[in-house]
């Protein structure tokens, strides 16, 4: 169990960290609120590369499953462990082999996911409500708006798979970066 003097350690090495390479994360930060923002012009571009790149991930992961199974082939469970790889090179090359129809698929999956994740942050605010007491309202509109989100992307197939993962991505990538941003700048402010 941690000690709250780790803790504090701990923030205080990651606070000196930051400071040391604020310009690394401001650097990132603008990296990524570019590649938002590109997403975001362009969403069936970059829904297109998500589908290509975790294509390459499934198959670069998988070939090396393969290999790594094949070295040890005596250890229990190699038979799963050789499923599991095959399956993902499958996967990889079905992605690279159809990425259109992949970005499909990974729109159903969005989707899916939102509708559930909405309804779970529902039920976890409504049964969290006295405890929470006035912020569980802020729980309630965030699922409220996972299952909106949901709806459009659902509603909107098959047209709306040529901008959901590219909108949802950038929407991601933008504000990751300006949180970088933000976190840099405030480390340099803090260093003078």
């Amino acid at each position: 169990m941690t000690s709250p003097e780790d803790f504090s350690r701990l923030q205080s090495m990651m606070n000196q960290t930051v400071k040391a390479h604020w310009k690394a994360f401001l650097f990132e930060g603008i990296l990524l609120a570019i590649l938002g923002v590109a997403a975001l012009i362009l969403p069936p571009l970059a829904s297109l590369a998500i589908a290509i790149f975790l294509g390459w991930m499934f198959l670069i992961s998988g070939i090396g499953g393969l290999i790594v199974t094949y070295w040890a082939r005596s250890t229990p469970g190699f038979w799963w462990s050789l499923i599991s790889a095959a399956l993902a090179v499958l996967a990889g090359l079905l992605l690279l082999a159809r990425p259109m129809q992949a970005v499909l698929t990974l729109t159903i999956v969005v989707g899916a996911y939102f509708l559930a994740e909405g309804v779970a942050t529902i039920m976890y605010a409504l049964e969290h409500r006295r405890e929470l007491s006035s912020r569980w309202s802020w729980l309630l509109i965030s699922g409220l708006v996972d299952i909106a989100i949901s709806f459009m992307v659902i509603t909107g197939l098959p047209s709306s798979a040529e901008w959901a993962i590219g909108v949802l991505v950038g929407i991601n990538l933008l504000f990751g970066g300006a949180s970088l941003i933000g976190l840099a700048l405030a480390a340099r402010n803090s260093n003078t």
